[in-house]
């Protein structure tokens, strides 16, 4: 349902005890049909190990797959046990649920952000596809209600201690990908295969673009 990314927010990330150090897990977050599958499948080529179950399967509205791990949409209900798994590797998680995640372990987040009018038309492609309806709220207040979310989560992110942040503009990165490959690698320590990361950029599915102005 598009609407459940709009969800109500916990002051702090939830309680858990210190877990022991591994690596820091990386995680990759934004609004759903923002472009983070894109960025989970560059970590993976660039050598990263990645957290998915293989549950969802590629299909027209994400052909390289979608890299869901299913146990992250249950964060909210408590299921956090799985997380110490996720230390030294990358999983998507999407925005609304960033404050489940458990105290005790260090992220790296990589936040997707995409140009507003592009979110909102793949996303309204896939319902239509799905034969779900995707006219209930109008785009322009999904748009207000989006960025209103998305002022909320930084600023929960910036509060955060064990969180380090990157931003990455989706758009700008499919037009002009090696600054923000580098960019990516430098956050996660230089320890990804440059070459390899950019071999699977693929400006083809760079779809739903937003008119120009």
């Amino acid at each position: 349902m598009t609407m459940s990314i709009i969800a109500a927010h916990a002051p702090s990330l939830s309680t858990a005890a210190t877990a022991p150090a591994a690596g820091p897990i990386t995680v990759v977050s934004g609004l759903p049909r923002s472009g983070t599958s894109m960025i989970m499948k560059m970590l993976e080529a660039g050598g990263m190990a990645v957290l998915t179950d293989g549950l969802r399967a590629a299909d027209a509205d994400n052909p390289k797959g979608y890299y869901e791990f299913e146990r992250v949409k249950a964060l909210p209900k408590g299921d956090t046990a799985w997380v110490a798994e996720a230390q030294g590797k990358a999983v998507k998680v999407i925005s609304a649920l960033l404050e489940h995640l458990p105290a005790g372990y260090s992220y790296r987040v990589i936040f997707v952000r995409r140009e507003m009018a592009e979110v909102l038309a793949s996303q309204r492609k896939m319902l239509l596809r799905r034969g779900e309806p995707a006219d209930q709220v109008s785009d322009a207040e999904l748009a207000r209600l989006f960025e209103k979310h998305l002022r909320k989560v930084h600023d929960w992110l910036a509060a955060q201690p064990n969180i380090s942040l990157l931003n990455v503009d989706y758009n700008e990165m499919l037009r002009d990908p090696d600054p923000y490959i580098s960019q990516l690698n430098a956050f996660l320590g230089n320890s990804l295969d440059a070459t390899k990361i950019a071999r699977v950029v693929d400006p083809s599915l760079y779809r739903n673009r937003a008119a120009p102005a």
